[in-house]
């Protein structure tokens, strides 16, 4: 179906869970405050590890948002996206009806999706047998399944889409749900990313590859994007939602609009399942045809929510893409990472990042990036360090780049009628 010009999507309602904070206001409030949200790993014993540190949710119990036998048969990962929906559904008055109920898709993406569950699994299965294994276990871990249950659970019966691309997943849900509203496959989408897998196996693996910080003694300092010093990316945990759906549906309901997304596109660097493309070619591309597909200009470009992980190689080439994509501009872009207060958030990154944007455009405010005191002639460019900056934002693209070269960036602009 080919892309009507007349349907504009639209953001009406927000969820979030994150390291510093269970709601979306919360999350806000923290980032904006420049709140950290690492510490110490308390979901398993970390003594001995070379990594001890993580951006855990706390305080969060799936039973506040969803009946708890449901809950017991959902991954954290799907429990993380069901709360998450729950709120933005709530804070767009959307109501969910038999008339409408046909016309809502819902596209929730993911990372790694159940990994605690393949791994509970076969600990069960080595110590206890095979006969105490889960029957739910194979749906629970399913990466699409936090796209089905938040269907399931709200009664959706639109389009349910689930796409695993890494770091990027995030990102991409909001380009499909743009591009869902604009063709007309649905009148609203329910959006986002999600993931929990802090687990010892992908703890050690991930620093054996050399990826995660190891400031074990000094967690809040660890994840500092830019920043000349930074060691690694901290792994956290997180579900970040909106409702995105037609402005023409939205104002017929009397909804409050806070965004618009505007445009989205995504390249690939086909460089290496691990490291960026060093010049950034990739990522550039990325933002130049989403500021094209949403018909905006570089220099009308006022802030960008950087995937800025805090590895030496991501921080370096994303900073070289953005001069590569926005000329002279980028000089007068601020920039910021919210990965150095919730870590990196693989599958749901794009997505917090993606509240961080709506919410910069409806208040007027960029959050900072914390830990920031070492410049890196490297990184060269605004990073809005360590406090956060009131100013108006027109226009706000998030980049989301995954292992193995998948680079995804979406445009949100201040909507005007």
């Amino acid at each position: 179906m080919s892309r009507d010009p007349g349907r504009r999507a639209v953001v009406t309602g927000m969820g979030a869970v994150s390291p510093i904070g269970n709601t979306a206001a919360d999350y806000w409030a923290n980032l904006s405050a420049g709140v950290s949200g690492v510490a110490r790993i308390s979901g398993y014993d970390p003594s001995g590890e070379d990594v001890q540190i993580a951006a855990e949710v706390k305080g969060f119990d799936p039973r506040d948002w969803m009946d708890f036998k449901a809950a017991r048969r959902m991954a954290r990962f799907t429990q993380l996206a069901v709360a998450a929906a729950a709120q933005a559904i709530t804070d767009s008055g959307l109501q969910i009806t038999d008339a409408n109920r046909d016309e809502i898709a819902v596209v929730v993406n993911t990372g790694g999706g159940g990994l605690d569950e393949v791994a509970l699994g076969q600990e069960t299965y080595l110590q206890r047998g095979g006969s105490r294994v889960s029957p739910f276990m194979v749906p629970m871990l399913s990466p699409s399944m936090a796209a089905c249950q938040v269907s399931i659970q709200n009664g959706l019966r639109g389009p349910v889409v689930a796409s695993v691309a890494a770091c990027a997943s995030g990102v991409q849900a909001l380009i499909e749900a743009q591009r869902m509203v604009e063709h007309g496959d649905a009148d609203v989408v329910i959006a986002g990313g999600t993931e929990s897998a802090i687990m010892p196996v992908a703890f050690a693996a991930l620093a054996n590859m050399g990826a995660l910080s190891k400031r074990n003694d000094d967690p809040t300092r660890a994840s500092r994007p830019f920043d000349a010093e930074r060691d690694g990316f901290v792994f956290g945990e997180a579900a970040g939602v909106m409702v995105v759906e037609s402005a023409e549906h939205a104002e017929g309901r009397g909804a409050t609009i806070v965004a618009e997304v505007a445009g989205g596109a995504m390249t690939g660097d086909a460089f290496h399942i691990s490291a960026p493309e060093p010049s950034g070619g990739g990522a550039a591309r990325a933002m130049q045809r989403a500021l094209r597909d949403a018909e905006v200009a570089p220099d009308e470009v006022d802030y960008i929510v950087a995937h800025g992980t805090s590895t030496p190689l991501n921080d370096a080439t994303e900073t070289r893409a953005i001069r590569a994509a926005f000329g002279d501009h980028a000089d007068r872009l601020a920039v910021s990472s919210n990965k150095s207060m919730i870590g990196h958030t693989l599958g749901a990154a794009g997505a917090m990042s993606a509240l961080a944007a709506a919410l910069a455009i409806r208040d007027g405010v960029m959050p900072p990036t914390i830990n920031y005191e070492t410049p890196d002639p490297e990184c060269d460019l605004d990073y809005v360090p360590n406090v956060a900056r009131q100013a108006p934002v027109r226009v706000a693209i998030v980049n989301g780049f995954g292992f193995g070269g998948q680079n995804a960036v979406t445009v949100f602009r201040r909507y005007e009628a």
